[in-house]
This record gives structure tokens, sequence and C-alpha cells, in this order.
């Protein structure tokens, strides 16, 4: 079956899911849209005992699309530069101090952590997952998206302290997750069996150095660019355009396309805005990446959906997941008790925001679209079954619960 119509097949579910959504479930977009998915993944695993033919038909769409590079390289370029030009730079910049402890210190401490944890538990279950992979796996599981509850967040009126925080950690941690996340596999491709720091060091400077010089040159082109024209439909021709040959040029040199385009995002959604773009055109690009972003996540929660139904399960699988949740707990509360406990001119946040903080640490659509890169293997079965367990619990449970947790938190 040609690519096309692999395309065709989920547009019209996330159109469908979607409108049952909006229409019956009334949930906010992203968690109705990923429990709708998971719902539809269930009942193919279900019927999959009965009906083997159209599961025969998925697993092979499956294999021959190239799902590991199309995620890779066009998702994450799109999904990182939308979320960052969405993001007021003046208002993240009263909380930059928190948020670098939040989005620098906290990814690094939780991906050895997780890696660790992740080891020692996946091998007391028998299942014999390399180091390496377990330190891939903490990579791709720490960065944290608060897409599914900041609305929630809105409608519980937290401080704008919180909701800034949640964004900033988000828009930043994505970036040097992906960055580790990269350095390692890179690493695995090389033929590395174990952990090799020096090489690690060098190729995490080359990424995340060579990243934000580039993001900042396309960036202040971009801004020329803009500025010299006055005509909304090129003005999003333009910016689409940067993202794709930017993170097509970054892949091919060897620099980090994700620090790229949040640095892009970053300075053509603030730096000199109003002298770059008129209303009109301000308008019209921000509901353009705002769509496209949608859209995207939707394309990822059904990808991961048919993804999922043509996997092999086993119950050890299942088992490390649930145990992998309670280790992101532990993980996430760690991150932000420790430098606040340590000393509150490190993290300078009072006790009550700080529980919100690690309850909206959420784990979403960067942790599948990075375990769906990996290279074909069992490992991958495990890791990708594993984090769809913490993104499923993350969204369903985390995200549909935090508001009225945030209201107790906030009457005390």
């Amino acid at each position: 079956m040609p690519s096309y119509y692999y395309i065709i097949i989920l547009i019209s579910l996330s159109a469908f899911f979607a409108y049952i959504n909006q229409r019956f479930i009334k949930l906010p977009f992203v968690i109705g849209l990923f429990f709708l998915s998971s719902f539809f993944s269930m009942i193919a695993l279900f019927l999959k005992s009965y009906y083997s033919l159209p599961f025969d038909q998925i697993r092979e769409i499956v294999i021959n699309t190239d799902i590991s590079k199309s995620v890779l390289n066009i998702f994450l370029g799109f999904l990182l530069f939308a979320g960052s030009m969405h993001t007021n730079w003046f208002s993240l910049r009263k909380y930059l101090k928190d948020i670098s402890v939040l989005a620098l210190g906290g990814v690094l401490f939780s991906t050895v952590f997780v890696a660790i944890a992740f080891y020692y538990v996946s091998h007391w279950l028998g299942l014999d997952v390399p180091f390496l992979y377990c330190l891939i796996f903490g990579a791709l599981i720490s960065p944290t998206d608060p897409i599914a509850v900041l609305s929630i967040l809105k409608q519980a009126k937290v401080p704008e302290k919180i909701e800034v925080t949640l964004v900033g950690e988000s828009l930043f941690n994505d970036g040097v997750g992906v960055v580790i996340f990269i350095a390692l596999t890179q690493m695995l491709s090389s033929g590395a069996v174990s952990f090799d720091f020096p090489h690690f060091a060098l190729l995490f400077l080359q990424e995340a150095g060579g990243g934000i010089v580039f993001g900042l040159v396309l960036g202040y082109i971009l801004h020329y660019l803009l500025k010299t024209t006055d005509h909304y439909e090129t003005e999003v021709l333009l910016t689409l355009a940067f993202v794709m040959l930017g993170y097509f040029i970054s892949a091919q040199i060897h620099i980090s396309g994700a620090l790229a385009m949040v640095i892009m995002g970053l300075m053509v959604g603030n730096y000199r805005k109003s002298v770059a773009m008129s209303s009109t055109s301000e308008e019209y690009v921000a509901k353009f990446w705002e769509l496209l972003e949608i859209i995207l996540n939707a394309l990822l929660f059904l990808m991961i959906a048919l993804v999922f139904v043509v996997l092999d399960f086993n119950l050890k699988y299942i088992v490390l997941g649930s145990l992998t949740i309670v280790i992101l707990f532990i993980s996430r509360y760690l991150t932000v008790i420790i430098p606040r406990k340590f000393s509150l001119t490190i993290l300078k946040i009072p006790q009550a925001d700080a529980q919100l903080i690690i309850l909206g640490g959420l784990r979403g659509g960067l942790s599948l679209a990075l375990v769906l890169s990996l290279p074909p293997s069992e490992v991958k079965d495990i890791l990708l079954i594993v984090t769809y367990i913490c993104v499923a619990f993350s969204i369903l449970v985390q995200g549909s619960t935090i508001g009225m947790i945030a209201k107790r938190i906030l009457k005390k």
C-alpha cells in the first residue's frame, strides 16, 4: 500500500476521533484524542485474535513505511518550532533561573536516575536491556510536555509563575533531551556497546553548540526576510521553508536541529516581532503553526496506535511499564525537591508551587516520537510499549486529575 494511503488513514481517523471527542466526550483536545487512539488500539488488539487479515495488512504498512525517519526528520522540527514560536520570551525571562535549573539540570539528572533504575528493574524482570539503551530511554522520557494540562491549569487559576515555568521548562528540556538522545543514538549506531563519556561529551557539545549558533543565524535571516515583505501567504511559506530546510541542513552537518528550531522559533515569536510582521501576518503565521502543531500531534498519536497494534506483547513489558511510572514519579519529585531543599537561591519555588510543578511534569508526544525513531530491534519494542504506558498514564490520569488537585493545593 502506498504511503499516501497510510496518510489518508491517519488523517481520517484523526478527524473522526476529534469530532467524537468534541461532540460527545468533550475532554481537552490532546487528552481526548489520546484516549480515543488508545481505545482504538485496545479494540484492535482484542479483535486481532479473531481476524488476522487486517492486521497483516497494517503490519505491512508499518514495516514498509519508514516511520522512524519520518518522525525524526519531519515531526520533531515542526513541533519544536511551533512550541517555541508561541512562547513569550519576556515572561520566561522573569523565571529563567528556575527554568534553567529544571530544564538543564533536571533532564540530566532524570536521564541518569531513570536509566539506572530502569536497568536494574528490567534485569530483575529477566529482560536484557543494555545500559546504553537505558540511557537512551532516560533521555527520551525525561522531557516534559505541558500541552495537555495548560488549559486545565488556567481554569484552576494557578499563579503565572507555575504556568510560565512549566512552559519554559518543557521548551528547553525538549531541546536538551533531544540533544542527549541524538548523541546517545549516534554512539549506538557507531557500534558502541557501553557508555563512553568523552565520546558522549564531544557529541553533546557539537550538537548543542552548533544547534544554538545555527538557530541564531537562521532566526536572523528569517527575521530580515519577514521584515522586508508584507504578504502573509509569503511569510507563512518562508517560516515553513526555513523549518524544513534548517532541520535538514542540521542533520547533514551533525548539529542539533532540535535546538536550532527552538532558537529560531523564539526569535520569530519574540525578536522585534512588530517590526518583522504586520498584525495580519502575525495572526496568520501564529494560527498556521498552532493548527499544524495540533494536526501533527494527532497524527503522532494515531501512528503510535497503529504501531502498537502490530507489536507482540509480553506481560513482563507491561509490568516494566507500570514500575517505570513509579520511577518517573520519584525522578520528577527529586528533580524539583533536591535543588529547592538544597538552597532557595537555586530554585525559588514555594512549597505549593513545587507540588504543582511536580504534578505538571507530563510526558507526551515528544517521547513517543523519539522512541519511534529508534532502529528496529526487540529492545525497541520493549521501550515502545513502556513509553506508551508511561505517556498514557501521564496524559489520561495525571492530565485529567491535575485540575482538581491544583484547586485543592491552592486553597490551602
